[in-house]
C-alpha cells in the first residue's frame, strides 16, 4: 500500500517523462528520506542518553549526602552531642521517654539527642567511643508477644546477626513492657544481653517499666538512680536544679496559603485528598465506613460492628492481622482547652525545633492550627505524665498549686503517692487538671509542645480477606466510665468510631487506617484442628478464622475441627455474632461451639470452666492431631487463667508435673501452636 502511494505521487508530478527520469527521481527522494529519518533518529535517541547519562551523574552526590545523613556518630559530632537515646515505640512512649532522658543530659554539662534506631545506620555503636564520654541509651518497648516494636525490628535482625566489636561501646537500657504478657520487656533483656556479648560495657542496671503497674514511677524511679551513676562513671557533677528548656519556638501564621497547612493528615501534605499507596502509619487510607451497627441486644455496654471499605487501596490483609485507626479528639474538650487558655483555636502556627540539626522539625506536622493540633495530633484525654506536670508548674501563680504539681513530679514517696491518687487514680486529663487547678493558664503553646502525640488504635480484624477482600470488619466495645472525680470520660477511639455511621449529612464517613501484619495465623494445613478461645470481643479475629474455614470447605478442601469456646455475660444482651455462629454450627464448619454465660446463673461460668469440663478432648485435639490453640481478649485475668488450665490438662492427661507442662506448653509455643492475641 504504501509503495503504491508513492508511484502516484511520482506520477502526477513529472508528466511526460522518461521512465527512466522517474526512476531516478525516485531513488534519490527516497536517499533524502531515508538520511532525514536517521537524523531524526539520531537525534531523539543518541542526546537523550547523552542527557540521561548528565542527570545521573548530577545525582549521584544527594545519594552519597543521604548515606552520611544515616550516621548518628557524625551527626553527633557535627551538633557536638555525646549522649545518644534510642527508641524502639510503638504507641510513643517509648518515644517520650527518650526525648526526657535527651533533656536530662543538661543538667551535666552534656548534650544528648533522642534517636530512631530505624532512620541510622546501626552498625555506627562501634564508632560512638570516638567521642569523648559518649553514651548510648537504649529506650525499648516489647510489643504483643515478645516482639521489636515496628520501628525497632531492623535493629532487632541486626543485633542477631551481628558480628561487631563493641567494646569501648557505653551504655543502658530501660525496657517498657507488661507483667501480664508472657514474654516481660523481652526486647529489653534481649538489647541489654547482646550489648554485652559484643563487648559494650553496661554502666547502669537494666530497668523494667510494669505498665500492668506504674510505668512512669518505674521509668523516675530508674532514671532518678541512672544519672548518678552516669555522673560517677564519667565524673561530671550535676549543673543545679532542673530547668525548664523550650524545644521548640513559636511561630504565628498571619498570612499563610491555606492549602500549605495541615488539617489532620499523618505525613505527607494533603494526602487525605489525593491518596497514594502504599498506605502505612506514615500515610493511611481514608477508607468509608460502608457498615455500623450494635452487636449486643442489651445491658449498660455498647457492642459493635464497623466495616472499613478499602476498595482500589491495594490494601492486603490475613485473618488475624490488626487494623491500625487514627482517631480524633471530641471537638468540646477541644473547645473547653481554647476557652480556659483564652486562645483563638483557629490561629495558624507551626512549633520549629530549636536545634536545626535536628531530624524531628515540629512536634507534629506544621504549619496547622490549634485546634487541628489539639484535635488529631495530641493525646488530650489520658493522664499527663510527670514531666508535663513539672513544666507547666512554672505557669501556676497560686504557690500552694506550684507545689503540688512539682511534689507530683518528684521522686520522693509522697510525690509519687499525690501523683497516684490524684492523677491516675482519678483519671485526670489536660483538661480536669486545668478545671481544678485555677491559677494555671500555661501558653497553648507550651502545652502542645509538651503533650504526647495521639496514637493510633489497634483492632484485631473481624473478617477474612478470602471472603471479604474489599472490606475489613472491627468488632469493639464503646469505653465510657465514671471517675471519682464525678466526671465522664469516655474512649477516644471507641466514641469516635461509634458516631461513624455510613453516611453524616449526606458525605461519606471515612476512617484513616492501615493494616499492621501479624503472627496470628490459621495453620498452614487446613486439616490442622484449631481450638480457639475469645470471650467477648475477643471473638473478633476468630469471626475471620470461621470465615477462611468455611470458605475452604466452599473449594472443595477437607478442613479440620474448628472448635470455639466463647464468653459472655448474659445470653439475652451480649452474645456476639450469635445467629451467625449458630450458621457456622449448623453448616459444620464451626464442628463444636462451646459458649460460657457467666452471669445467667448464681455461680458465674467462663471459658476456662468449659475447657475444663472438656479436657479429655482438648488433650486430644492438642496431643494426637497436633492441634493450634488461639487465645484473644483480656491478658490480665483470662488469657492467665486459660494458660494455667492448659497445664492442669497437660499435668492430668500428659502424666506430667507442674514444670514439664510448662515446658510442653512453651514448646507449643515456640512451634506456633499456642497463639495469644491479648491486651491489657
Amino acid at each position: 500500500m504504501a509503495e503504491s502511494c508513492v508511484n502516484q505521487d511520482g506520477c502526477h508530478a513529472e508528466e511526460g517523462s522518461s521512465v527512466a527520469e522517474e526512476t531516478m527521481f525516485s531513488m534519490a527522494d527516497m536517499f533524502l528520506l531515508s538520511l532525514i529519518v536517521g537524523l531524526l533518529t539520531y537525534w531523539f535517541f543518541f542526546r537523550k542518553k547523552k542527557e540521561e547519562t548528565i542527570e545521573f551523574k548530577v545525582q549521584t552526590p544527594v545519594a552519597s549526602s543521604s548515606s552520611r545523613e544515616s550516621s548518628f556518630v557524625e551527626k553527633m559530632k557535627k551538633t557536638g552531642k555525646n549522649i545518644v537515646v534510642f527508641y524502639g515505640s510503638q504507641t510513643g512512649t517509648g518515644e517520650e521517654f527518650a526525648n526526657r532522658l535527651a533533656k536530662d543530659a543538661h543538667r551535666y554539662g552534656m548534650r544528648g539527642m533522642s534517636a530512631d534506631p530505624e532512620e541510622f545506620e546501626m552498625v555506627d555503636l562501634s564508632l560512638l567511643k570516638d567521642i569523648e564520654n559518649s553514651l548510648a541509651i537504649f529506650c525499648m518497648a516489647t510489643y504483643g508477644e515478645g516482639d521489636p516494636t515496628d520501628n525497632a525490628q531492623d535493629f532487632y535482625d541486626w543485633l542477631q546477626e551481628a558480628d561487631v566489636d563493641l567494646s569501648g561501646l557505653k551504655f543502658a537500657v530501660f525496657g517498657l513492657g507488661n507483667k501480664t504478657y508472657e514474654h516481660f520487656n523481652a526486647m529489653a533483656k534481649y538489647v541489654d544481653k547482646r550489648l554485652e556479648e559484643l563487648g559494650a560495657e553496661r554502666i547502669f542496671e537494666l530497668g523494667m517499666g510494669d505498665d500492668d503497674g506504674n510505668l512512669e514511677e518505674d521509668f523516675i524511679t530508674w532514671r532518678e538512680q541512672f544519672w548518678p551513676a552516669v555522673c560517677e562513671h564519667f565524673g561530671v557533677e550535676a549543673t543545679g536544679e532542673e530547668s525548664s528548656i523550650r524545644q521548640y519556638e513559636l511561630v504565628v501564621h498571619t498570612d499563610e496559603n491555606m492549602n500549605k497547612v495541615y488539617t489532620g493528615e499523618m505525613g505527607r501534605l494533603k494526602s487525605y485528598e489525593i491518596q497514594k499507596p502504599p498506605f502505612d502509619a506514615k500515610n493511611p487510607f481514608l477508607s468509608n465506613v460502608t457498615a455500623n451497627r450494635k452487636l449486643n441486644e442489651g445491658g449498660e455496654r455498647h457492642l459493635m460492628h464497623l466495616e472499613l471499605d478499602i476498595t482500589g487501596s491495594k490494601i492486603r490483609y490475613e485473618s488475624g492481622d490488626h487494623v491500625a485507626v487514627y482517631p480524633a479528639n471530641e471537638s468540646s474538650i477541644v473547645n473547653k482547652l481554647g476557652e480556659l487558655l483564652g486562645v483563638d483555636l483557629d490561629t495558624v502556627i507551626s512549633l520549629n525545633n530549636l536545634d536545626e540539626e535536628s531530624n524531628k522539625k515540629h512536634p507534629f506536622p506544621c504549619p496547622t492550627s490549634y485546634r487541628t493540633a489539639l484535635t488529631y495530633y495530641l493525646d488530650i484525654t489520658n493522664p499527663p505524665r510527670t514531666n508535663v506536670l513539672y513544666e507547666l508548674a512554672q505557669y501556676a501563680t497560686d504557690p500552694k498549686e506550684q507545689e503540688n504539681l512539682r511534689k507530683m513530679a518528684s521522686s520522693s514517696s509522697d510525690g509519687k503517692a499525690l501523683y497516684l491518687n490524684w492523677v491516675l487514680e482519678a483519671r485526670r486529663n489536660i483538661l480536669a487538671i486545668l478545671e481544678d487547678m485555677p491559677s494555671l493558664r500555661p501558653p497553648l503553646d507550651h502545652l502542645c509542645e509538651l503533650l504526647p502525640r495521639l496514637q493510633a488504635r489497634y483492632y484485631s480484624i473481624a473478617s477474612s480477606s478470602k471472603v471479604h477482600s474489599n472490606s475489613i470488619h472491627i468488632c469493639a466495645v464503646v469505653v465510657e466510665y465514671e471517675t471519682k472525680t464525678g466526671r465522664f470520660n469516655k474512649g477516644v477511639t471507641t466514641n469516635w468510631l461509634r458516631n461513624k455511621q455510613p453516611t453524616d449529612n449526606g458525605h461519606k464517613s471515612s476512617v484513616p487506617m492501615y493494616v499492621r501484619k501479624s503472627q496470628f495465623r490459621l495453620p498452614f494445613k487446613p486439616t490442622t484442628p484449631v481450638i480457639m478461645i475469645g470471650p467477648g470481643t475477643g471473638i473478633a479475629p476468630f469471626v475471620g478464622f470461621i470465615q477462611e474455614r468455611e470458605w475452604l470447605k466452599q473449594q472443595g478442601k477437607e478442613v479440620g475441627e474448628t472448635v470455639l469456646y466463647y464468653g459472655c455475660r448474659h445470653e439475652h444482651e451480649d452474645y456476639l455474632y450469635k445467629e451467625e455462629l449458630a450458621k457456622f454450627h449448623k453448616d459444620g464448619v464451626l464442628t463444636q461451639l462451646h459458649v460460657a454465660f457467666s452471669r445467667d446463673q448464681k455461680e458465674k461460668v467462663y471459658v476456662q470452666h468449659l475447657l475444663k469440663k472438656n479436657k479429655e478432648n482438648i488433650w486430644k485435639l492438642i496431643n494426637e492431631e497436633n492441634g493450634h490453640i488461639y487465645v484473644c481478649g483480656d491478658a490480665r485475668n483470662m488469657a492467665r487463667d486459660v494458660h494455667n488450665t492448659f497445664y492442669d490438662i497437660v499435668e492430668e492427661y500428659g502424666k506430667m508435673d507442674h514444670s514439664q507442662a510448662v515446658d510442653y506448653i512453651k514448646k507449643l509455643m515456640t512451634k506456633g501452636r499456642y497463639s495469644q492475641d491479648v491486651w491489657s
